[in-house]
């Protein structure tokens, strides 16, 4: 969450930076007003807490000089005291819980080199790299999903049997294409990132910590029974890996990766394309994260951003980098930049990547923090991460690039040593 501190020394710089996010001036006026009302309580309460302290003391010492009169018109007033105090401290905690429901409803500030805009229309193309519409033939204009239930890959009918619609079924080859874009995503960052296998269920206090509690609970998988949550990226449980830690400096940056499956309700995907693998509920990603000093993130973005860039150009997929604008930021994001490839089949640009930096934003909620080598007050960590692959689009993308005129796919050559000697793709399964 943003520091309370900014709604109480620079409300109307903070209000103005959360405009350019399209958060109203009230929400942001509402949390500081509670902010007050609480300091306002709190030092009501201390007050509260000396006085009946005294009282006490009066009493006592009444009691041991033997004196009755004055010992009890004292404890009536500590007692009276005492039930006013405690009035008070229930007031306290209702208001200390609407004032953080509020301050982990304000998004994060937007970091001021991003490029203003009201919505997805206004994200600026920063370049796009291999994009020809004319090298593309007949047979690569067909759509991934009739391409896969030609050559038996992609079974979207028997998944939707299983678990319901937009959950897909990948089978022979399909399925083995799958694993292989995990596995080289995962060989192409092991250089410098830790692999991690977290669990993909975990608690509240996790989704909170990167934003996503709240304000999205309609776009998670909740199980109630246990009070877990379906992750919707592996960005949530290596965050909280280090929640509540102290890092020493020296070991900063901290660098992690994990492929999970990653679940999603898509909650707010009425009236877009749902067709084949352009949206679903659950799909397997690489992503890699984070945990920087301040200074440390500006270079750790661009790398990151160097890192899903590498791994599309690797699989030979035109793409285009996209400077994602304050209006279509997410609530954690300070700055973000997505990746898109192009698909012919569907003739579209797909993300497949979103590269973020979210200042101290997550950290603080996460209470992930550092110490200097210096000496000094603890400092608040920031975060960054990146999805460097995720499956379903960069599936189908080269699902259909690669489809030849005989309808067969030939595979790029970095992914022939993930598929049992195969370099392509002829659709023969045994079940």
């Amino acid at each position: 969450m943003i520091d309370v501190r900014r709604l109480r020394t620079d409300l109307e710089a903070t209000e103005a930076a959360l405009a350019r996010k399209r958060v109203p001036a009230e929400e942001v006026r509402r949390a500081a007003k509670l902010d007050s009302q609480h300091r306002q309580l709190a030092t009501k309460a201390e007050e509260m807490r000396s006085r009946v302290k005294a009282l006490s003391k009066q009493v006592g010492d009444a009691m041991r000089a033997g004196g009755t009169g004055q010992g009890g018109t004292a404890r009536e007033e500590s007692r009276r005291a005492g039930d006013e105090l405690a009035a008070l401290e229930q007031q306290i905690s209702v208001v200390e819980a609407q004032l953080r429901d509020a301050m982990l409803r304000l998004p994060n500030l937007p970091s001021q080199d991003a490029p203003d805009g009201a919505s997805e229309k206004d994200n600026v193309v920063i370049r796009t790299v291999g994009y020809d519409p004319d090298r593309y033939g007949p047979h690569q204009r067909s759509p991934h999903w009739e391409i896969g239930t030609e050559l038996q890959i992609l079974d979207l009918e028997r998944g939707a049997k299983i678990s319901g619609s937009m959950f897909p079924l990948f089978r022979g080859q399909g399925a083995t294409l799958v694993r292989a874009h995990c596995q080289l995503a995962l060989d192409r960052n092991s250089d410098a990132f830790t692999e991690v296998r977290p669990p993909t269920l975990v608690r509240t206090a996790a989704l909170e910590a990167v934003g996503q509690l709240p304000k999205f609970a309609d776009d998670a998988y909740h199980l109630e029974r246990d009070d877990l949550w379906a992750i919707p990226t592996a960005e949530v449980p290596l965050t909280s890996m280090r929640a509540n830690e102290i890092i020493p400096e020296e070991e900063l940056p901290v660098r992690l990766m994990a492929y999970t499956p990653c679940y999603r309700r898509e909650a707010g995907a009425a009236g877009r394309d749902t067709r084949g693998l352009l949206r679903v509920h659950e799909f397997d990603k690489v992503e890699i994260l984070a945990i920087c000093r301040r200074d440390q993130a500006q270079a750790l973005h661009a790398e990151l951003l160097d890192r899903a860039v590498g791994s599309v150009t690797a699989l030979g997929l035109p793409y285009r980098v996209l400077d994602i604008c304050t209006g279509d930021l997410g609530q954690s994001h300070a700055r973000q930049f997505d990746i898109e490839v192009y698909a012919p089949g569907c003739d579209m640009w797909l993300e497949v990547s979103s590269v973020s930096w979210f200042s101290d934003y997550q950290a603080r909620r996460a209470a992930i923090r550092y110490r200097p080598a210096g000496g000094g007050p603890v400092q608040i960590c920031d975060t960054l991460n990146g999805s460097a692959l995720a499956v379903p689009r960069i599936w189908a993308a080269l699902v259909e690039t690669y489809r030849q005129s005989d309808g067969t796919i030939e595979l790029p050559s970095c992914l022939h040593s993930y598929l049992r000697g195969s370099t392509s793709i002829t659709g023969s399964v045994r079940s």
